[in-house]
């Protein structure tokens, strides 16, 4: 959690709008489950991108030899930070990730370790949208954790998500978790 906090800290010094989301976003919402890496959203909205990626990379060491290629083209960068810990770096310029990166909050996730994540709505529509075995797992934990979750920001926001994978069965999946 301190290297992401740190690293948190670099990319606002960057003047990159960003937040914490998947595993350690978990951590403030839903379960705690260990995690080993640590998942960022940070905005370039699509403007002078090459340059955003690079400062990005000057930040970690990377787990490829062709970062700056690879993150360009997969809008991700993989790399490790302080301790050799896993970071996978979502380069975010669409409305929805600006609007995960905006309602973003702090929270403290260890003593005296803030860290901004993505809320816990953004959280259950990201895992929702993935829909890994495991992002099923989590979404129960986030369910039960955070009762007065907002269910129509979160419709409106996965709707359009789960039409573009053209898997809608996922929001029947939610509402039948909602409803235990």
């Amino acid at each position: 959690m301190l290297a992401a906090a740190k690293l948190q800290k670099h990319l606002d010094n960057l003047g990159l709008p960003n937040c914490v989301i998947g595993g350690l976003a978990l951590q403030a919402w839903g379960e705690v489950r260990l995690t080993r890496d640590a998942d960022f959203t940070v905005l370039t909205r699509f403007v002078d991108e090459e340059a955003k990626v690079r400062a990005i990379l000057a930040l970690m060491a990377p787990r490829r030899s062709d970062a700056l290629a690879f993150g360009l083209q997969n809008r991700v960068l993989l790399g490790f930070m302080d301790g050799n810990i896993p970071v996978d770096i979502g380069i975010g310029g669409f409305d929805y990730e600006e609007k995960i990166v905006q309602r973003s909050v702090e929270a403290e996730l260890a003593p005296s370790i803030q860290i901004r994540v993505c809320t816990a709505e953004d959280l259950v529509t990201m895992k929702v949208f993935a829909g890994r075995d495991q992002d099923w797992i989590d979404i129960k934990g986030i369910i039960t954790r955070q009762p007065s979750l907002r269910w129509s920001q979160i419709e409106a926001d996965l709707l359009p998500l789960l039409e573009l994978v053209e898997e809608p069965e996922r929001m029947n999946r939610l509402r039948a978790m909602r409803a235990v």
